[in-house]
């Protein structure tokens, strides 16, 4: 369960924003972009706010990639496997990230720092592969290369 100071951010955000359905989306995508994550308390607090039922909630959460029910970690590396990264051999630098985080696509770290996702395109066809780290985006990425991106976020704690 979340701490009050947590209700109270949820409560703020939700109020800057008129009790309309079609503000719903935006409204949660604030609670992600601050917890990194939809926390399920929050979810009650938006569907009182709103006066939906929480079964819409959890409909959007969970048909838009870009919101979780799960708590992601700060840095979110993401690994493009679009048609360009695929052939330039995307899948061996989600093998590195996940040989040295110990994680695979989909998780987060035990210390909650890195989660890995693979998703289909990053738009960046001619830089293949791609991996981005949160907003930063690495272009012509090697498996050579991705401890030193790691290590840019503070590495790994043995």
């Amino acid at each position: 369960m979340e701490n009050q100071q947590d209700f109270q951010y949820t409560r703020q955000i939700s109020q800057q924003y008129p009790q309309d359905k079609r503000f719903l989306l935006a409204i949660l995508q604030d609670i992600q972009k601050e917890y990194n994550y939809l926390p399920r308390e929050s979810l009650y607090m938006v569907q009182e706010y709103m006066d939906i039922p929480l079964a819409k909630l959890y409909s959007m959460a969970t048909f838009y990639k870009a919101l979780s029910l799960k708590p992601k970690g700060r840095y979110i590396i993401k690994v493009c496997d679009g048609t360009a990264c695929h052939i330039r051999a995307s899948q061996t630098l989600t093998d590195e990230i996940s040989k040295i985080l110990k994680i695979a696509p989909g998780q987060t770290t035990s210390d909650g720092r890195f989660s890995l996702e693979t998703v289909n395109c990053l738009g960046s066809c001619a830089a293949a592969p791609v991996i981005v780290v949160n907003d930063r985006f690495y272009g012509k990425v090697t498996p050579s290369m991705v401890k030193t991106i790691i290590d840019e976020y503070g590495g790994i704690y043995s």
